[in-house]
This record gives C-alpha cells, structure tokens and sequence, in this order.
C-alpha cells in the first residue's frame, strides 16, 4: 500500500507429483490450513449473526478441505522459534526512515547507480542528527542479478552500506523480488531481472492474471515457485540463490550494522496477491478487487486439487459473481450470502485453495531465510530480526465477508480469522509480522467505505500477541502533522505500555526535510525513541 524449502503448496513439479518436507512426510494439498482447533471460537466483529453460523461453526454439508492436515495448527503448547522475541513493554520504538523511491536509477549503459550521492550523504547525517535510529534499504532483484541469471553484483550495495554506516545509522534491508516500475508510469523504477523479463515475454503465465487475462508483471505468480521455468531453476530457487549471495557477501554486518531483513513475498514486497493494482487504471479505492489465478499454472494446480477432492467442476470454473475490480460488495453474489458465496461450499474451498497457496509460498521462503540467519546468529551470538510483510486491507472491514481482504488473499471474514494462519507461520520461523496504516484511524477514512484500520491493527495485535511474534509497521500515507505523527505514536504504543518492535518511516524525500515539516518529524522521532 519466495522460497524454497522443501514444502509443497499443492504445486506440481514436472512429474506431477507431490513435493516433501524435509522431515520426510508427505504434505498433501499444503495450501489448506487447520480448521479443527478453531471450530469452537467465535470470530464475529461488529456485525449481526449470518443465519447460516451457529456459535461460530460453519453449519454445511460438506466438510472443509483442510481435513486433519497438521501443517498450519500451532497450540498454545507450541513455542515461537524466535530469536529476538525479548518482552516488548516498557521499550523505546526506534524509527527507520526508508530511502528515497529513486535512490537507484540507470545510467546510459543500462547499469545501474546511486543517484544524488551528495545529497545522499547530508541527508543521512541530518536524519542521525535527528534521532533516527536507521534507514530501510530495499535490494532490488532487478538489479543485484539484473543482466544475466547467478551473477549477482553487490557494488552498489557496497558503496550504499558504507554510507550509512559513516552517518552512525542502522540498517534494515528489504530484499525485494518485485518491480517498482508501475509507479513511475513507464518513465523509470526497477524492473525484475532483464533475463526473467526475456523468459515472461514468451511465457506470460509466469506472472499474476487476471479473468479478463491481463498480467501483472511485477511479481512472479506462486503458480511457478516449484516448476523449473528459470534456466533450469525454481522461481523458489532463484529467490533462495540471492539470499545466500547476501548473506555471504554481507555476513559481517549482520547484526552490527543490519539489524533487520524483511523478506519480499509478493507484490511491493508484502504476502498477497496483486489484487488492487495501481497505476495501471484498471483499479481506485475503494474497489474490491478481483482475484489473481487465471494463470495457467494456478488453473492447473486449482484444477488438481479440486479432483483430489472429489469435485473437478470447482476447477473448471470461473468464481461466479465476484465483480470486478472497483465493484462494491452490495450487489455482488460472491460477498453476499447465498448460493455460491463465500459462505458456500464451493466458496470455502476457493477461499482455502486461493489463500492456501499465499501461506505455503510464505512458509517455504521463510523457512529458507530463518534457516541462513539462525546458522549466523548460533555461529556470532548476533541478533538479525527477520521481518514479514503484509498488507493493510482497511476497506470493507466491516462487512462480513471482507472483500477485498479476501481477493488480496487474506480469508478473514467476520466469522474467520484469516491472519491466525499467517501469524502462525511467522511463528515458526521466529518471524516479526510487518503492517502498514499505522497513521490511520477510523475517523479518518470514508465511513460510508465501512473502513477500520483501527480493527485491523487491534486484529493483527492480538494474534501476534497469541503466537508470540513482534510487530513492526509503517506508515501508510506520508504524515508530517501534529495529528498524524501523533497517530502513528499512538498505534505503535498500546495501552498497557507494549509497543511496537520498530516503526519505518514512509519515505525519505525532499518534503521531510522542509522547515515546516522537520520541526514536527524531529520531536515525533525523540519521543519515539525515549522511555515508553
């Protein structure tokens, strides 16, 4: 607003078979999570009963997909694997400032370089000045293996982190496997790798479709993270090889200089589909969206499972009625109840497939960026945070059906927590849950738009509390009054003293360094980084 690992999603290979865990078992249909320790909750938030629920429990027929699948079902009895999870209560928030949105452009010869050095460099001592505790650097994959596939150039990197370092700042470092291109327009921004965007330009299905059958090209579609369409490699392994590059040519600052690394999932770097895409005119708030899968590689996957299950007409089929991308959800049948809702059998198993698929890629990537920074830390006694991102799907929230949660891929509802899952998955692998619309309150959006991120920030503290991860978040719009400032501190600490792990400002540009504006951001960051 990727990867690896050696768990399946439903995927097939080359074979057509199914993928292992390293554990040696078999994970059948991986996109399904567990539903058996949530029958007896109640899910309900601001709205009435729907008929067709009682004390929480889907009433149908058919039962859900996930079966007794144990992948996703984390007790209390379970224990978060994280390395950093230290009490946050009683704690200053260090704030992060992220770099311009045109640090890198390409110069005549088609590399790329760092732009405004100079200016770079007193901007990153005025923020030190300031109290900024660090600054987020997004790594782009369009440009460390930009030219030809496994040769990965740091230098620019290099030159970047030594800046920083000599200003006194922290890093967190955002390992992006997206482009950033739609928006400048065509008129600049980081593409994916030159070599992939070759292989897309014959093969489209690698990238996210829409119904009517156009691409997305920013991100890779979860449909291609297991099939070997990469110079022979996995887009899962393609994500891991610039991991361990980074880490290998980065290693001793971890820890020291780079305290975070947030892991790029999806579009803009965070888990979930391309559902809203912007810049490109088919999409404006407060739309619902339309869902992402009619590449042929998701039909395929979607196709198999819905035969696993005894019912191969629910992969042949479009979604009935969903609407279009700046529908409403009054009027569309999908987000209604009724025959083929979301309430319906065939809705229930699309939701689970379609958000399913979202949590394996997660699970899979993390579980191979988790296993290069536990090595480091066991090895240097030194703590990297690893970071997760989402996205903040404010709008509709009231509704029961959450639409435009649900085409982003979250299958939260009114009667489903659909970022229990997530944060379970963070969980294990010792993983802070990243949100944006920290900036935000009710009072400031469209009440006719039935928005709340308010709601959501209260959801996704409470799972976070519940599976025992951090937090960490941004700002959603660029705020440099009182008021806004004041709302972002008032997100980031909560009542009882707990706070955030760490808050990023979004972004650094020439507005924050206006004397009108400077003279709000530097108190807001002093009283974020003293004594909660």
């Amino acid at each position: 607003m990727a990867e690896i690992g050696g768990i399946g999603c439903g995927c097939r290979g080359v074979s057509g078979g199914n993928f292992f865990h390293p554990g040696g078992f078999s994970l059948k249909s991986c996109f399904l999570e567990q539903q058996r320790t949530r029958r007896n909750r109640n899910f309900f938030r601001n709205v009435s009963i729907v008929p067709s629920f009682k004390r929480g429990r889907l009433i149908t027929k058919w039962s859900s997909v996930a079966g007794n699948s144990p992948i996703f079902s984390m007790d209390a009895r379970e224990n978060s694997r994280s390395f950093v999870l230290v009490s946050s209560r009683h704690r200053k928030v260090p704030v992060y400032v992220m770099m311009p949105i045109d640090t890198f452009g390409i110069d005549s010869s088609g590399c790329p370089i760092i732009k405004r050095l100079k200016a770079l460099t007193v901007s990153l001592k005025a923020l030190k000045l300031a109290g900024v505790h660090g600054v987020a650097v997004e790594v782009w994959w369009g440009i460390v293996e930009r030219f030809c596939p496994l040769e990965f150039k740091w230098s620019l990197y290099d030159e970047l982190f030594r800046l920083i370092s000599e200003a006194g700042l922290k890093l967190h470092v955002a390992l992006c496997f997206h482009s950033n291109m739609h928006l400048f327009r065509g008129k600049g921004g980081v593409s994916l790798p030159l070599w992939i965007r070759e292989i897309g330009d014959v093969n489209k299905d690698i990238y996210y479709r829409d119904k009517n059958g156009f691409s997305n090209n920013d991100y890779l579609t979860l449909g291609v993270d297991q099939l070997p369409l990469f110079g022979g490699r996995t887009a899962v392994q393609c994500y891991e090889d610039l991991m361990l590059s980074f880490s290998k040519n980065f290693e001793p600052y971890f820890g020291n200089l780079i305290e975070e690394i947030s892991i790029g999932l999806g579009p803009s770097g965070e888990l979930r589909y391309p559902a809203h895409p912007l810049g490109d005119g088919r999409w404006t708030f407060p739309g619902i969206g339309e869902f992402q899968c009619h590449d042929k590689y998701m039909m395929e996957d979607l196709m198999a499972v819905a035969s696993q299950e005894g019912k191969p007409q629910w992969g042949s089929r479009d979604l009935p009625n969903a609407g279009c991308y700046n529908s409403f959800p009054s009027g569309v049948p999908f987000f209604e109840e009724g025959h083929d809702s979301f309430l319906s059998d065939y809705g229930r198993f699309f939701l689970e497939w379609y958000s399913g698929k979202l949590i394996c890629h997660a699970d899979a990537i993390l579980a191979k960026a988790a296993d290069v920074l536990r090595r480091r830390q066991e090895e240097e006694k030194s703590s990297v945070m690893l970071v997760a991102k989402i996205g903040g799907i404010y709008w509709w929230y009231k509704t029961s059906s959450h639409p435009a949660e649900l085409t982003a891929g979250y299958y939260n509802t009114a009667l489903r927590d659909g970022y229990d899952p997530l944060a379970s998955v963070l969980s294990r692998h010792g993983a802070a849950l990243h949100i944006p619309c920290l900036d935000m309150a009710d009072s400031e959006t469209p009440e006719k738009y039935l928005c709340s991120p308010e709601g959501l920030l209260r959801q996704i503290h409470d799972v976070s509390k519940k599976r025992t991860i951090q937090v960490t978040g941004r700002n959603t719009s660029e705020r440099y009054d009182v008021m806004g400032l004041r709302q972002i501190r008032e997100n980031c600490v909560q009542p009882n003293g707990e706070t955030v792990r760490s808050f990023t400002f979004f972004r650094m540009n020439e507005k924050i360094f206006r004397v009108e504006n400077w003279n709000n951001f530097v108190p807001f960051v002093r009283q974020m980084s003293a004594d909660v």
